[in-house]
């Protein structure tokens, strides 16, 4: 037996009574960094289009182009490293985010600006591809769910607080900074890595499938065509939701609305990590009707303090576990494969992000963004009637 595989089973002994928290939380961290950094324009596009001289709506194709990034990266990249050993490949994505970072926050130029984000899409194509993989195999079978829901804690912790801090420090210093203090997580990120993650080999076999063979696993494309649904809504709206949160008069307090996202997609997370590996199924058709009970209210008071802040408690519960839910349906239906379809997630995830981007701004320089919860609801209710068409998608895989 090798030595990674070795050390492979004895971080999933140890993990029988306990998971390995070092290495989960710098998962959490890794994502979090991904996620902030995707995000971040979205709390700044008022500053970055004065200071760059383009439209709110280009600013917001900093997001599109980075998703693109992920997802033309996800499957060739995969295919490319899957032979090679997993916790090099992660450190690499990383270093990346400090590479683009700093080019972000020193370039005076959109196009420079968006060749970056396309590069920082890779290293999250990269990223992404690993790190439910990663934690599915620190721990045992019993405890995958949870191990991947606290990898994905980065996720929320980013909206609650990186993205409320970087858009605030944006407002008041200046929003170059927030891309600095990236890069300076990033670094401090990869030293915590390699010390606390552990050296996994690449996996067996299922490595050698063709990429065909794992997307036609029963329920597998169910569960990816209901996340996708669900993303794109999530940001049509969200990548847009300063100008709409303006329509309540929420401009000035904009930070604040996203740091009540942030908590409530914290709870919603944590809510999903209790019931994962026992209610998936329940837990993903709560998510999407919480997130219709939202874009409804939203749509009908558009120009509502409450509405916007009650709205976007529900949002934030809604979304704060489906990151988590789904690539643990996608694991569950993998198997041995998993890494192979963590590709199909990223890819269908960023699709999602980037179509969603697309879309908000062209309705934002249409028909204004006071429709955008509509649209919202014509997605999400498409989403609903595929999550409840193949229950057997969210159900353990029987041996």
């Amino acid at each position: 037996m090798s030595a990674p595989a070795e050390a492979c089973q004895g971080v999933a002994a140890t993990a029988v009574t306990r998971l390995p928290l070092g290495g989960l939380l710098a998962l959490a961290c890794a994502g979090f960094v991904t996620i902030l950094t995707e995000a971040l324009p979205a709390g700044l596009l008022s500053p970055m289009s004065v200071d760059l001289g383009v439209s709110r709506a280009l600013v917001g194709q900093l997001v599109t182009v980075y998703a693109l990034g992920s997802l033309l990266a996800a499957l060739p990249m995969t295919a490319l490293t899957r032979r090679l050993p997993r916790r090099p490949l992660l450190l690499a994505a990383i270093a990346g985010f400090a590479l683009v970072n700093t080019l972000t926050a020193l370039t005076h130029d959109y196009t420079v600006m968006l060749v970056a984000r396309f590069v920082a899409g890779i290293s999250a194509g990269l990223l992404w591809s690993l790190v439910a993989g990663y934690a599915s195999r620190m721990v045992v079978p019993s405890l995958q769910g949870r191990a991947i829901a606290v990898a994905m804690v980065g996720t929320p912790l980013a909206l609650s607080l990186g993205i409320p801090a970087g858009t605030l420090l944006g407002q008041t210093i200046g929003w170059r900074w927030a891309f600095g203090v990236m890069s300076l997580i990033s670094v401090a990120l990869l030293v915590w890595a390699r010390l606390t993650l552990p050296a996994l080999s690449a996996p067996g076999a299922a490595a050698r499938q063709p990429l065909l063979t794992v997307l036609r696993l029963p329920g597998l494309r169910t569960a990816l065509l209901a996340m996708f649904l669900f993303v794109l809504a999530h940001n049509v709206l969200y990548t847009y939701i300063e100008p709409f949160a303006a329509l309540a008069g929420a401009a000035g307090w904009l930070d604040r609305l996203l740091l009540v996202f942030g908590v409530a997609s914290l709870v919603g997370i944590w809510i999903t990590g209790v019931w994962v590996d026992r209610g998936l199924g329940l837990l993903v058709v709560a998510s999407t009707l919480g997130f219709i009970v939202a874009a409804l209210a939203l749509a009908c008071w558009p120009g509502s303090p409450a509405v916007l802040v009650a709205a976007t408690v529900v949002w934030g519960l809604a979304f704060g576990g489906v990151a988590t839910q789904f690539q643990t349906a996608v694991a569950r239906r993998a198997g041995e494969a998993a890494d192979i379809a963590q590709s199909f997630v990223v890819t269908g995830w960023n699709l999602a992000i980037a179509l969603g981007g697309v879309a908000g701004g062209v309705m934002l320089e249409t028909v204004g963004e006071r429709w955008l919860p509509v649209a919202l609801l014509a997605v999400l209710l498409a989403a609903l009637a595929v999550v409840l068409r193949q229950p057997r998608a969210w159900q353990p895989v029987l041996p």
